[in-house]
C-alpha cells in the first residue's frame, strides 16, 4: 500500500473521530436506544393491547384510541440505510398522548451539554397534522424534572431522517435518582390533540447520543441487541427438554434453580403459563404439575417451586422439570 493511500486512510479515520466527538469515546455505544433497528421482538410481532411492551424496550400508548403493532420487514431491495425491520404502528381511532415510547435507563445517561436525537419515520399524521416528540427526566420513573426536548415531526408518505440536537441541563434541583431513574421518550399524538383520527407512524433508526452531530445510525448484531434486551426482559421460548433441575423437598414438592440469561436491571415479575404445561420427570416417573411458581426472586435467579399431588414424589429425589409442548415460556419482566 503507497504512503499517500496510508495518509488518506488516517485522514478518513480522524474525520470520522471528529464527526463522533473527541468527549464521546468509542465509535461504538453511542446510541443510548436499545432495539432501536427494530430487530428483537421476544413478546411477538403483532399487538392490539392498550398500553403494553410491543417490540422489545417499545411501549405502545393508547390512551384510549386503538391501535395495532407490528414488526414488520423491508422487501430485499428496498432496505432503508441498512435496515431490515421497522416497527409499524396503525392507528384506527386517535387520541392524545396515543404513540410510541421509549425508556432509557438513569436519568443521569445524557451529561450536561449537547445530544441528539434522531430516527427513521414515515405515515400519515394525527388531526393536527405532526408527532409530537419528547424527551423527560424523571428521577424516579414517574415524576417529571424537566422537557428537555420538546418537538414535532411532520410524516409523509416517504422514509426520511428526523434529527434534533438540544441542551441538557444541569440536574440541579432534582431528587434524588432512584433504581427507576429514566429519560421517558415519546413519538405519539400530541397531549392538546383529541382528535379520532386514524393515522400511523413507520419508525426504524432510533438513536440517542451525546453531542451536536447526528452520527450515521449505529447498527449493532442481532446477538449484542438481545443480550442488551435481556437485562430488562426475558421471555424462555428455548425448546430445551430441560428447564431445570429439580429435588423433591417433601412427598408432593420439589424445588430447583432458574438462572437468567444475562443478569437483570432489578428484581423481575416471575410468570409461568398454566402448570400443566410443565411436567416434573422425578424417580423416574413423569408427573403432571398441580403448581409452579417462584421465590427467592432476585436480579441473578429464582427458585422454582413445583407441587405435583400427594405422595408423587420421595423426599430426596432428583430430577428435572421440562415442558409438555414446546412453546411454553417462562417469563421474566424487569422492565422499567
Amino acid at each position: 500500500m503507497s504512503l499517500a493511500r496510508d495518509i488518506a486512510d488516517l485522514a478518513s479515520v480522524t474525520t470520522r473521530l471528529d464527526t463522533v466527538g473527541g468527549s464521546s469515546g468509542a465509535l461504538s455505544n453511542r446510541n443510548l436506544i436499545i432495539n432501536g433497528a427494530m430487530q428483537v421482538a421476544q413478546r411477538g410481532t403483532s399487538f392490539t393491547g392498550s398500553g403494553e411492551y410491543t417490540l422489545d424496550r417499545f411501549y405502545q400508548q393508547e390512551s384510549g384510541g386503538t391501535a395495532t403493532t407490528t414488526q414488520e420487514t423491508f422487501a430485499l431491495g428496498s432496505e432503508l440505510e441498512g435496515f431490515t425491520k421497522y416497527l409499524k404502528m396503525v392507528v384506527s381511532t386517535g387520541n392524545d398522548y396515543c404513540g410510541i415510547l421509549h425508556k432509557v435507563e438513569d436519568v443521569k445517561s445524557l451529561p450536561q451539554g449537547k445530544a441528539t436525537f434522531s430516527f427513521y419515520a414515515k405515515g400519515t399524521n394525527p388531526s393536527t397534522g405532526s408527532l409530537e416528540v419528547k424527551i423527560i427526566r424523571m428521577h424516579d420513573g414517574s415524576t417529571v424534572h424537566d422537557t428537555i426536548l420538546n418537538t414535532t415531526a411532520t410524516l409523509t408518505s416517504s422514509w426520511q431522517r428526523f434529527t434534533n440536537t438540544f441542551d441538557v441541563g444541569s440536574l440541579s434541583g432534582m431528587s434524588t435518582p432512584n433504581a427507576n431513574s429514566l429519560l421517558y421518550i415519546a413519538i405519539r399524538q400530541s397531549g392538546s390533540d383529541t382528535g379520532t383520527a386514524a393515522w400511523e407512524l413507520n419508525l426504524t433508526g432510533v438513536q440517542l447520543e451525546v453531542g451536536d452531530t447526528a452520527t450515521d445510525f449505529e447498527h449493532r448484531t442481532y446477538e449484542d441487541e438481545y443480550k442488551k434486551c435481556l437485562r430488562y426482559y426475558e421471555r424462555d421460548y428455548s425448546q430445551k427438554e430441560i428447564i431445570s433441575l429439580m429435588a423433591a423437598y417433601s412427598t408432593d414438592a420439589a424445588y430447583g434453580e432458574y438462572k437468567y440469561y444475562v443478569r437483570k436491571r432489578a428484581t423481575p415479575t416471575i410468570t409461568f403459563q398454566t402448570a400443566s404445561n410443565y411436567r416434573l420427570r422425578i424417580g423416574g416417573n413423569n408427573r403432571t404439575c398441580n403448581a409452579i411458581g417462584s421465590s427467592a426472586v432476585n436480579n441473578e435467579n429464582f427458585r422454582l417451586d413445583v407441587n405435583v399431588g400427594s405422595n408423587q414424589t420421595t423426599t430426596g429425589h432428583a430430577g428435572w422439570l421440562g415442558r409438555v409442548t414446546g412453546d411454553t415460556f417462562i417469563e421474566i419482566d424487569a422492565e422499567l
